[in-house]
């Protein structure tokens, strides 16, 4: 009689027949290319809080390093200050390096105009960059769903407003709109923040993610229409999700800093999101060729002249959709300007759902 087939609880008995293992080690042996392709795949969606967690753990390290070489070139026998060397060279390297990236692309991306403005963007994209890639991004472990709005003691209770799905951008997560979304929930908002995974990939990748959350927040709040807010990238992957799901459910859509042209901060990218971001790319004209003027006309675009990421700035519009600028900001500044934070809280209110 034929021995029915093993549940797969049983592969390690040691009673297995022959030949059944040696059918699972042809099976594992011809099958290396798919394990390896898995291993780099889960590389690839491993989140950015963890991406970032080793990259500033090799920069504690090499600064360390640094310091303590130093310190034992110039004072070998001077025991405290190596070890205060190790420790100053550990901290200052990654916010040297957090420096020199600002320094660099807020020169690179400068149009001219008042220098007073150019500062004032400087400062506040680094302290922006400090403190969302330093102190908020690293240790975030997954979005925390949808967040409802702040309930206020008033009677009769206002009339429910429009839900907002939040979209970063890139090299980003969910914690960039840490001063947005609670500044939303206060005024009533029921809110999503989503995160953007695998980290690189073609953007059209990201419509299912934004799909799946606009379906989950309309059911939430019993809502025909919400509305989506981008930065960056996610300004782009709000439009690739609409080209891909039309607009039958969107109340309206916003933008801040969105590379809607491209941007010259690259000519060339090896990444695929990175590379339908440079400057008039095939992938932004096929996109805007695909919008209709309904689309359009339920776009609102933030952008600011000082934007150090996407330049050259003040082509980031779109046809049919309001502009208005921010001066004085920088790119990751704008989450967290209250100015601008104020105006879309402003520019939401009026959205039906």
């Amino acid at each position: 009689m034929t021995r029915p087939p093993l549940p797969t609880c049983t592969l390690m008995r040691r009673d297995i027949d022959k030949p059944f293992e040696k059918s699972i080690t042809s099976y594992w042996l011809i099958n290396w290319q798919t394990i390896v392709a898995s291993f780099f795949s889960f590389c690839l969606v491993a989140m950015l809080a963890r991406l970032l967690r080793q990259i500033y753990f090799l920069q504690l390290v090499s600064g360390a390093l640094m310091g303590a070489y130093l310190a034992g070139r110039f004072a070998p026998d001077a025991h405290l200050l190596t070890a205060a060397s190790v420790v100053a060279g550990a901290l200052l390297l990654p916010l040297l390096l957090q420096v020199i990236v600002i320094v660099v692309s807020m020169v690179r991306s400068d149009a001219g105009g008042q220098s007073s403005l150019w500062w004032r963007a400087f400062w506040g994209e680094l302290g922006a960059a400090l403190r969302v890639y330093l102190f908020r991004q690293p240790w975030s472990v997954r979005s925390l769903g949808i967040a409802m709005p702040v309930p206020h003691n008033t009677s009769p209770q206002p009339p429910q407003k429009v839900p907002v799905v939040l979209v970063h951008g890139y090299f980003c997560n969910h914690r960039v709109w840490d001063d947005v979304a609670p500044a939303l929930q206060e005024a009533g908002h029921t809110v999503l923040a989503i995160d953007l995974e695998p980290l690189f990939t073609s953007i059209d990748d990201y419509a299912p993610l934004i799909d799946q959350a606009v379906t989950a927040l309309a059911d939430r709040c019993n809502a025909g229409r919400v509305a989506l807010v981008g930065h960056s990238m996610g300004g782009l992957a709000i439009r690739a999700w609409m080209r891909a799901h039309g607009n039958t459910r969107v109340a309206g859509v916003i933008t801040l800093g969105s590379p809607h042209q491209g941007t010259r901060i690259a000519k060339q990218s090896i990444t695929a999101n990175g590379a339908q971001m440079v400057w008039h790319s095939d992938w932004l004209q096929m996109l805007e060729r695909s919008e209709t003027k309904v689309s359009r006309q339920m776009m609102q675009i933030a952008l600011t002249p000082q934007d150090n990421i996407v330049f050259p700035q003040c082509e980031q519009v779109l046809a049919g959709a309001s502009v208005t600028q921010f001066s004085g900001l920088g790119h990751l500044e704008m989450c967290l300007d209250r100015h601008v934070i104020a105006w879309l809280t402003q520019r939401l209110a009026t959205l039906d759902t």
